[in-house]
Order: structure tokens, then sequence, then C-alpha cells
């Protein structure tokens, strides 16, 4: 492997810290397992926009609530000051990452999100991202908080994902991705890799 000239970002649960009850939100759209944004894209009118407000009722209070996670804009500095190029990869929307990225005053070289018809669990955001940033797997990491962004970066062929989470048994089943418990040791973790 080479070393790190690009990392692909999660955003809520790995930039930002939000409050979204997943379980509840669920239970409410009724996805019936299904991924929340493939379900609502399959629905018909009006059940489809109706369920779309729903999710974005959530989506908005969340926003309100979101803090920067700690020791994120220090590291995100750092790979700035390295000339490492970043992307911000989100199922989120661009109006919700939009005023995030405004209101912790962060930058990042790609900024994909739902609009743009890729989200994760598929690999294609993250492919699309590299093509973007005109890097190769290969030179990138995965940062994420979630199975779906594991996934994601499998799938994208992507071999180092760290996820930020202090929670291992919750992701033992992936044997690819490396559990990182917080901003300052996926630091501490990176350095050498550049």
């Amino acid at each position: 492997m080479t070393g790190i000239r690009g990392v692909l970002f999660d955003m809520d649960g790995t930039i930002v810290e939000v409050p979204y009850d997943w379980p509840r939100i669920k239970s409410e759209l009724e996805t019936g397992g299904e991924p929340i944004l493939s379900y609502l894209s399959g629905l018909e009118e009006p059940e489809r926009s109706q369920k779309w407000a729903v999710l974005q009722k959530y989506e908005d209070e969340a926003t309100r609530q979101a803090v920067l996670k700690r020791g994120m804009r220090g590291f995100l500095n750092f790979l700035a000051e390295r000339g490492i190029k970043t992307a911000l990869i989100t199922n989120n929307s661009r109006k919700n990452t939009d005023i995030l990225l405004g209101r912790f005053k962060l930058a990042f070289d790609c900024v994909l999100t739902r609009e743009s018809g890729l989200w994760k669990p598929s690999a294609a955001p993250l492919l699309a991202a590299l093509n973007e940033l005109r890097l190769a797997r290969n030179e990138c990491c995965a940062v994420g908080d979630s199975h779906f962004d594991i996934r994601a970066a499998e799938g994208a062929g992507i071999l180092r994902i760290f996820i930020l989470s202090r929670d291992r048994r919750k992701f033992s089943c992936f044997k690819t991705a490396e559990i990182i418990p917080s901003a300052a040791a996926l630091k501490k973790r990176i350095v050498p890799l550049l």
C-alpha cells in the first residue's frame, strides 16, 4: 500500500455528534429493515413525499442539536497542513450539510450528499469522490462510524477503514475495519501512514 494522500469522511457521528434515534425513525417510516433512502426512493406518491417530510423533520432537528466531535477540528487542520485531500460523503441532505459546514467553519475538497443520487452502503459515492479527488483507492482511507461506512469502503476497494467508536463489539463481525475511540487516537494512527 502507498502512503495516504486522501481521507474520505462520513459526516453524522463522525465529524459531528448528532442525536439520531434510528430505530424510532425506521419504525415511524415503516422501512421493514430496508435502508431508509432506498426505501423512500421506491415509494409512490403521495406516501413518498409524506415520509420524506418525516425524515427531514428528524434530520433538521438533529442538525440543530449537532456539535462538532471532540478533536475533529484539530485532526482536519492536521490533514490540511500536510496537503492531504479530504472528502465528506454523507447520506444527509445538502441543506443540512451546508448548515453544519458553515456553523463549524469546515471545508473539504469534495462534498457529496444524497442529492448526488449516490448513497451508502453503496460504494458509488466513495468511488465518485476518489474520481473527483483524482486519487486511487490505495492512496486513501475511509473514516466513519457505521456498518454502512464499512460496507461502502469495502465495496470501493479501500483497504484502510477506520471506525470512530468506543463499542468494539458492535463491529466485531467486520474484520476489515479498525475501531478507533477518538479523533485524537485516529490522528496518532494516521501519522505513520502518511
